[in-house]
Parts: C-alpha cells; structure tokens; sequence
C-alpha cells in the first residue's frame, strides 16, 4: 500500500510532533510511506524517521501564508497512492479535505484507530459512541493527535525537491546549489535532454547550445525520437535506447514514462523541467522544476556558465 502524508511544522519550523505518529499509523498497515512537506519545513527532520521511504519538499511562493485552496492546488498533484493521511489539526483537517475533493475520494476525519482493511475508528457525539467502519481505497484519514506511537528516529529516506516558485530564476538557482552540494559539478559528466515537451525539434539547438558551453551531451525521450524525423534514434535515452549515469542529468520537457526511467534514473543528481505538475519524472528527480522550457533555459544557461566558470 502506497502511503502519503502531508506534513506540518511548529511555530518554530521544526516537524510537528503528529507527523512521527502518523508514520506510526502507516507502519501499521504495512505502508510504503512518503512524506509530503509543505514549503520544505522539516524535511531532514521527516527523512530521518524509521519508516519513510521517500520525503517530496514541495515549494513555491504560496507557502509563504498559509491559503488552503493554493496549498492543495501545489500539493495534489504530488499525491500517488492508494491512503492519504493527515493531522486532525485545523490546518491538516483542511487541506486534506480540500485534496480529498479535488481528487474525487472520501475522507474520513478525527480517526483514533486505523487497521488493515481499512477499519477506521473515530469518536462520535462529542465522544459518548465510538464508531467502526471499512472504507476502500483510495482514500483520505485525518487522525487525532497521540493515537498512535511515535515511530523511532533512524531513518534515511530519499529526498526530492519540488519547486513551483513564479520565479524560475529562484529555483533553478536553488536547484543547481545543491547539485553542488552533493557532486563536483565542475567536474562532473552532464546530460541535457529534450522531450516532446520542447514542442519542435528546432528548440533543441537551444539543448546543443547549453551542452556546448557546458561540455554535456544531448539527449532524448523516445517521443521526441519517435514524434521528429530531426531527433535521431541515437540520442535516445531509455530503455530501448541508451542507459546513461552520468553525475548530472538534466530532464527538460520529458514527462518520464516508464521506459526513459529505465534508462535513466541511475544517475547520480537528476534535475527535471516540466511545466506540468504531474509529470512522472518529479518522482524520480532530485530536483523538480514546474516551468516551461522558454522560461528555464536561459536562466540554466547562465547560471550552469557562472556555475563552471568559477
């Protein structure tokens, strides 16, 4: 069972303690647990949990105050499985059943119990009955604080970014910061590589152009290859095509089908650009970037230029 949950942060920034709990609870039900957090607080705090397998920080200028129609609307799309759960706070309550709506599920909310099944139970009439009841996925539970045991720190779970800022210059400068951090870049192999997405084949003289000032290569999706006579078959990155692991990858207009993953998902620091929100290869990248090519290129450019040139 995929599990996601959305986390929240205390006043000061740090993981809201309910958010242990919940992992707790998803633990319990056999989950494959990824934690959503809202404007990137508390993400290290969230990885280091026994329990979790992944930690998507998903950011963009809306987290600056809390709107629960933007919060959802930035959120939702990152949400792929079969159980959503939340706090029953009055911001975890919200959100998720904004969510719960959007994607056409039932929530269920102020759950002190959840066994596999799904058996839910909640406290009803101001707590004088206790109710019980199946639901099937997928579905959405907000569950009351110290319901479940706290699951023990020791984790190391995967953390990816996603950036959904109107300034693209922000995250792309972000996003190459902390390829930084993780790899030599000035030495590192790169690849740039173009999908349908780049919506002409002319478009990718601006891939060649990044990859020459860069000393990358260049890539492509199979739909690029299969869709433009211009593209041809030996760039193709996938599992019909080359298998590459190069220290930097970057996605530019790929959706991420299964068979490009193939080929791909072995590298070592992946950047994607796609200016659809539920585009597949946000779930394998290190760093997502929700823009359209015109408006990220450039600033890739520039940046990766002063980023070698130091």
């Amino acid at each position: 069972m995929e599990v996601a949950i959305i986390s929240e942060s205390s006043e000061d920034g740090s993981l809201n303690p309910a958010i242990p709990q919940l992992v707790s609870a998803s633990s319990s039900l056999g989950g494959n647990c990824t934690i959503i957090c809202p404007g990137g607080m508390g993400v290290e705090e969230a990885a280091s949990i026994s329990g979790v397998s992944k930690v998507i920080s998903v950011e963009g200028d809306c987290f600056e105050t809390y709107d629960c129609a933007a919060w959802s609307e930035a959120i939702s799309p990152l949400i792929d499985g079969d159980l959503l759960l939340a706090s029953s706070s009055l911001v975890g309550g919200e959100v998720a059943s904004f969510i719960a709506a959007k994607m056409g599920m039932p929530i269920i909310q102020d759950a002190t119990g959840i066994e596999s099944g799904i058996s839910v139970t909640r406290p009803i009439y101001s707590g004088k009955a206790i109710e019980k009841s199946k639901v099937s996925v997928p579905c959405a539970i907000t569950v009351r604080a110290n319901s479940f045991d706290v699951s023990p720190q020791g984790g190391d779970a995967e953390i990816v970014t996603v950036n959904q800022s109107s300034d693209v210059s922000v995250a792309v400068i972000k996003a190459l910061s902390e390829a930084g951090e993780k790899l030599d870049v000035s030495e590192a192999d790169i690849i740039i590589s173009g999908g349908r997405g780049m919506g002409d084949p002319t478009n990718f003289s601006e891939l060649f152009e990044i990859a020459d000032l860069v000393g990358a290569a260049v890539g492509a999706s199979r739909a690029a290859v299969d869709t433009w006579d211009e593209i041809p078959h030996s760039m193709q990155v996938g599992q019909t095509g080359k298998t590459v692991t190069p220290n930097l990858y970057i996605a530019v207009g790929i959706s991420g089908a299964i068979q490009h993953l193939a080929g791909m998902r072995t590298s070592k620091y992946i950047v994607a650009i796609n200016k659809d929100p539920e585009a597949p290869i946000f779930g394998v990248a290190d760093y997502g970037i929700v823009a359209s090519w015109e408006d990220a290129l450039p600033v890739l450019k520039r940046e990766l230029t002063a980023l070698l040139s130091n």
